[in-house]
């Protein structure tokens, strides 16, 4: 039985802070985003359940399921039967065909996510890894479940049970991925990100001067563009800039009178 060691707790915070979304791959992780975030309130009527937060479940259901409430949390398999993948012949409890939460609940609970209480990022990191398996790690590869569409994996995956494939990508956002983009986003945030503070400590120095270019607002629209928030760099702090600042800081910058 895995455990959450000091060790991985570590490699977790540091995989977590570097993590970067492929540009590439934006506009496909904040679609991901928007259809967790259109069943926030099936998942947080389980977590008054299940005390799992509504997160955690969400980012769960978009990789099972693809936020498909006709299927069970636990693969993605349809409610109207019992499960027939891994893990089958769930709900024990009851008859079919079962209600998205009836399924839900029980796919947390087999996980035992109702009796974990350490919901910090390396605690919902190894969460994550653990509900689909740490079978990537002898074959040193970071898992696809976690990052895939960032920085911290190319390739290889499980496209079975049990049957790795060295050259096979993995096509959908990975859940730490999910995760850093709903804390980029001031949505679900325990602590600042790096990024994050940054741009609020260099934004309180910028001027909003829609017709002079500045340094300061070159480095600050950099910085914007590597959450995701894309700018054209050209050193003015104009209406754009302030805009998507606002998004991150909830303040446009000083001098912009809105």
């Amino acid at each position: 039985m895995r455990t959450l060691t000091p060790q991985l707790i570590s490699e977790y915070t540091q995989l977590f802070n570097s993590c970067r979304i492929r540009p590439e791959k934006f506009a496909a992780v904040d679609q991901s985003v928007n259809l967790v975030l259109a069943g926030r309130k099936q998942y947080e009527m389980v977590e008054t359940k299940i005390k799992v937060p509504w997160y955690f479940t969400g980012i769960v259901h978009c990789l099972e399921g693809r936020v498909n409430f006709e299927t069970h949390l636990h693969n993605g398999d349809p409610l109207t039967a019992r499960t027939k993948n891994v893990p089958s012949d769930r709900p024990r409890p009851g008859n079919p065909p079962f209600t998205w939460q009836q399924s839900a609940i029980d796919a947390l609970h087999i996980k035992k996510l109702d009796v974990w209480t350490d919901w910090s990022i390396p605690g919902l990191l190894f969460q994550f890894e653990r509900y689909n398996g740490f079978g990537y790690r002898p074959r040193g590869i970071n898992s696809p479940y976690l990052w895939s569409f960032s920085n911290h994996y190319v390739k290889g995956k499980f496209v079975q049970d049990g049957i790795f494939n060295e050259d096979a990508v993995s096509k959908q956002t990975g859940a730490a991925v999910l995760l850093r983009r709903l804390s980029e986003k001031q949505i679900a945030v325990w602590g600042e990100l790096d990024a994050i503070s940054q741009i609020k400590l260099l934004g309180a120095t910028v001027l909003f001067a829609p017709k002079k270019v500045s340094p300061k607002a070159e480095d600050l629209q950099r910085l914007l563009n590597s959450v995701g928030l894309q700018l054209r760099i050209d050193g003015f702090a104009g209406k754009m800039t302030s805009n998507t600042f606002f998004e991150v800081s909830g303040t446009f910058l000083k001098g912009d009178v809105r």
